[in-house]
């Protein structure tokens, strides 16, 4: 796979293309407001069920990235009994089944990476919301989906909350960034992924957003048994912090809500560091944090290599 900006065709080849690898399936997820297919790819037949999702925020598209490049390698070393960071494929496959959900925001990641043409009409919607806030780069500083509506905001866990938050930055209408939406789950996106979500009852969420090299893992107060230690041995393999999420960003997300509804451990990893969308040449590193992180996350406990 070129390291390359990720569009919603590029990921929708890639995955089409893995999809025909052993213990891999492929399913749309719903369609969002554009038409674009929110995409996920299950590798392996285990028992213990595991969810990762990238690219809630277009301008975090490099996060795609990673759960792309962790498909392809997986599907390679189960092709060829080979081990991912000392763990043998198979035998995690056996343990494992892990859901792959690498573009939640197809739609705005197509607006940030260039795959939409000034001239047409959804670039053109999206400039028309951006201009109410020029002090916000445009499309380089776009997060949301292309209604305006940032997806990690838009989940029924102290949504009530985040709309105050957000507020008091003076977003209450579609935005670049930081609008929660009409209410919980109004968008097609953040309905078909929370729907999944209750479909296959992982047990570990892991949601990838950029930048801060942080791991974050609490909601509300709730203390989910195992959670911090698991965190913590995620935190270790990729050199990453646990740390407590700031507070104007502790409401509304994926992983509060997974946490709130399933009283199970998810987590927010904030890779890589800088000014979103990082750069390129940071992927290699990020690639070799992630990779120890996500299979810890999988396995529930640390690898045996970093």
């Amino acid at each position: 796979m070129s390291i390359v900006p990720v569009s919603y065709d590029s990921c929708r080849e890639i995955l089409h293309t893995l999809a025909a690898c052993p213990q891999a399936r492929l399913r749309s997820l719903g369609r969002t407001p554009f038409r674009r297919q929110v995409l996920s790819l299950s590798l392996g037949a285990g028992k213990r069920s595991v969810l990762f999702s990238a690219a809630h925020h277009a301008n975090e598209w490099i996060t795609a990235l990673v759960l792309l490049a962790f498909a392809r390698d997986y599907a390679r070393a189960l092709a060829g009994n080979d081990a991912l960071c000392g763990v043998p494929a198979r035998a995690l496959a056996e343990k494992c089944t892990i859901h792959l959900t690498p573009l939640v925001n197809p739609d705005g990641v197509d607006l940030v990476t260039g795959a939409l043409l000034p001239e047409s009409p959804q670039y053109a919607l999206a400039r028309k919301i951006a201009a109410a806030y020029p002090e916000i780069p445009f499309p380089a500083g776009w997060k949301a989906n292309l209604l305006g509506t940032d997806l990690n905001l838009n989940y029924p866990a102290g949504w009530r909350q985040a709309r105050k938050n957000k507020a008091l930055l003076g977003v209450t209408s579609p935005a670049p960034r930081d609008y929660v939406g009409g209410c919980p789950l109004n968008q097609p996106e953040t309905r078909a992924l929370a729907a999944f979500t209750r479909e296959v009852q992982p047990e570990v969420v892991v949601a990838l957003h950029s930048q801060g090299q942080e791991i974050y893992w609490q909601y509300g107060g709730l203390e989910i048994p195992g959670a911090r230690e698991l965190g913590e041995a995620m935190a270790q393999v990729s050199g990453y912090a646990l740390a407590d999420t700031p507070y104007l960003s502790a409401f509304a997300g994926y992983k509060d809500w997974f946490i709130q509804t399933f009283r199970r451990p998810g987590y927010t990893v904030e890779v890589g560091l800088g000014e979103n969308p990082l750069p390129l040449a940071q992927f290699p590193e990020i690639y070799q944090c992630c990779l120890p992180l996500l299979l810890t996350a999988a396995l529930g406990e640390k690898p045996i290599d970093k």
